[in-house]
């Protein structure tokens, strides 16, 4: 998935500087799965009940512990390197259409032999979630989804303009405005090292742009799992309100839906605090 080894020693040197800057106890785990090796950060008491953080589209476990920077204050905290995502997992693409995030997702619960896990994700990380639960739920407590995928979507010519476009402008020009631009339709603050990591993500990895599917009403009313969603309000890719119409439908196990006001896409660290006191009980 990276285009050259500069590449991508460039984007992982981006990823270590974002995961000593965060002053955590970090261990890095392996897990082999049928689908390639996965990489794992964990932090945390091990003593601690289980939750996993899985992060967003072009994203890196990292930013998931960051995000959620005191989950390892109560819980031993898995952050997952999503498969073919700019991190340190293997690049096999999995589908969306399929049950092999739920399988792949399984497979890991497994192997590090985890039972009753929490796990909390944001963007194409709800999506992942929401396919773990389709799968096999049995060894998952609860969940909570951030301004998640796979439930509603949004606008798709908004999308183009305010999103596709100007991307497509920074990978021909190179100038860091249109990278700004993108960011400033998705993220609810400035955020510097996702300008700088995105900048090289862009440019030196092979993005998916393969349209998120939703889940079909008949597989939600079959999940039992508690299910807490965040939506944002000003969210370009999933509107939050609507995304909260559909989920009160179709998800009899939906515990709490939360509007976040003033959210676009991406939270800023004040929303994050919300919904990691949710988190924390």
């Amino acid at each position: 998935m990276f285009k050259s080894k500069l590449g991508k020693d460039e984007i992982l040197r981006l990823y270590d500087k974002k995961l000593n800057s965060l002053d955590l106890d970090v261990e890095s785990i392996t897990v082999h799965t049928r689908y390639g090796e996965t990489n794992i950060l964990a932090t945390g008491d091990p003593a601690n009940p289980p939750i996993i953080l899985v992060h967003g589209s072009n994203g890196c476990a990292p930013i998931a512990l960051e995000t959620y920077a005191n989950l390892h204050k109560r819980y031993r905290v898995f952050a997952v390197d999503v498969l073919a995502q700019p991190n340190k997992s293997a690049d096999t693409r999995l589908s969306m259409k399929d049950d092999s995030y739920g399988k792949w997702m399984n497979e890991i619960i497994g192997v590090l032999e985890l039972e009753s896990v929490t796990m909390a994700g944001f963007s194409f990380g709800g999506l992942i979630i929401l396919k773990t639960l389709e799968y096999d739920e049995s060894k998952i407590k609860e969940v909570y989804l951030s301004a998640p995928a796979y439930i509603v979507n949004g606008n798709p010519l908004k999308a183009i303009f305010k999103v596709f476009i100007p991307m497509k402008r920074y990978m021909k020009t190179k100038k860091v405005e249109h990278v700004e631009k993108f960011l400033s339709a998705l993220f609810t603050d400035r955020d510097e090292f996702a300008i700088e990591f995105l900048s090289k993500v862009f440019l030196e990895f092979e993005m998916d742009f393969t349209p998120v599917p939703v889940i079909d009403a008949k597989k939600a009313l079959a999940i039992r799992t508690p299910i807490t969603i965040f939506g944002a309000d000003e969210d370009l890719m999933f509107p939050g309100k609507k995304m909260l119409k559909r989920a009160r439908k179709i998800f009899p196990s939906l515990k709490n839906g939360s509007l976040i006001e003033g959210s676009k896409h991406v939270q800023n660290n004040e929303q994050n605090e919300l919904i990691e006191h949710e988190i924390m009980g």
